[in-house]
């Protein structure tokens, strides 16, 4: 059908793009259909021009000539930035451009790295929360960055600019271009934060228990803004590529394992609220902070996990790993 579409008049501009990203266009569009007879997905919609970002997928083709240029098919030679070196054999380019304009090229690379044996000699539990972006069970605490929340008032201003430029004019495709260049900042700020976040604990340690949260219903509740804002999710994927990649193991608890209420030292449970920052057990009489507390708990809950069924624990071989029992 795409050749024949090249040979009527009406579709002959068809002929002017690689042949390439339309065959890579018309295989999204299969997978769309597939997902969606299979009640994964809604049924495929067609995509404004003006509001969809532009982007074409190239399987094959593009080269990097030297540090300022490369070679896309059918477009010939352009001029780029790039930024780090390419790492093993490219097998496909994206070529998308974002809100601001800007086009940006993603190479997609196969590389052979070695096996790299993972031990638990340095293992360490990690809570998350808003109060404390992370806090370890050694006892670090890492504040939020909310890079958002600083750029609020700037942000509001450009949107007022936006709001009132008529519509049509070149003033409000200029104003929503701030705009989008706002965004983009507060994104690779929190973006670039993440990624070093992520990979500090990963360098420090070679086991790192967290708590599998659900994101997608804390985002619901009144405090959306700030989980948006700290992007907890991206966190926890972030390291989880960066375990992977320096050979690291990640262990999650369960969401449901009461890691804040349960103390570290007798094991008991007690009644808290979300105001209840600095408590006591009223078995043990130990005082606790509540996020290092939870951190150490999952800590031992997440050794637990790695010990069950195997021989690195003598007393948990063989043991179920639900319900929780006490380290």
């Amino acid at each position: 059908m795409l050749v024949d579409l090249k040979r009527q008049p009406e579709t002959a501009f068809l002929r002017d793009c690689h042949s390439q990203p339309l065959q890579q266009t018309l295989m999204d569009l299969e997978t769309a259909f597939s997902n969606f007879f299979a009640k994964r997905a809604k049924y495929p919609r067609f995509k404004a021009r003006k509001i969809t970002q532009h982007s074409l997928r190239f399987p094959q083709g593009v080269v990097v000539v030297d540090e300022r240029t490369i070679s896309v098919p059918k477009i010939g030679l352009m001029q780029a930035i790039i930024h780090r070196p390419l790492m093993g054999i490219a097998k496909g380019a994206t070529i998308k451009q974002d809100a601001t304009g800007a086009w940006w090229v993603v190479f997609v690379c196969h590389i052979d790295r070695p096996d790299v044996p993972m031990t638990a000699d340095r293992p360490v539990g990690i809570d998350v929360g808003l109060e404390s972006f992370t806090t370890l069970s050694t006892g670090e605490k890492t504040a939020p960055p909310k890079f958002y929340r600083h750029s609020q008032k700037k942000l509001a201003r450009a949107q007022r600019k936006l709001s009132r430029a008529q519509k049509g004019s070149n003033n409000r495709l200029k104003a929503k271009k701030r705009v989008a260049r706002l965004h983009k900042k507060i994104s690779n700020q929190r973006v670039d934060w993440l990624h070093k976040h992520a990979l500090g604990i990963v360098r420090r340690f070679d086991m790192v228990c967290i708590e599998d949260l659900t994101i997608k219903g804390l985002v619901k509740t009144k405090l959306a803004k700030s989980f948006n804002d700290a992007a907890l999710s991206t966190f926890m994927q972030r390291l989880q590529e960066k375990a992977e990649w320096h050979g690291r193991r990640v262990v999650k608890v369960g969401r449901f394992y009461a890691s804040s209420k349960t103390c570290h030292v007798c094991h008991s449970k007690t009644a808290l609220t979300l105001a209840d920052r600095v408590w006591t057990c009223p078995t043990c009489c130990t005082t606790h902070d509540r996020d290092g507390n939870a951190a150490i708990n999952i800590l031992h809950e997440g050794l637990r996990l790695l010990a069950v069924g195997t021989t690195e624990s003598q007393n948990a071989a063989g043991d179920g790993v639900n319900p929780a029992k006490r380290w």
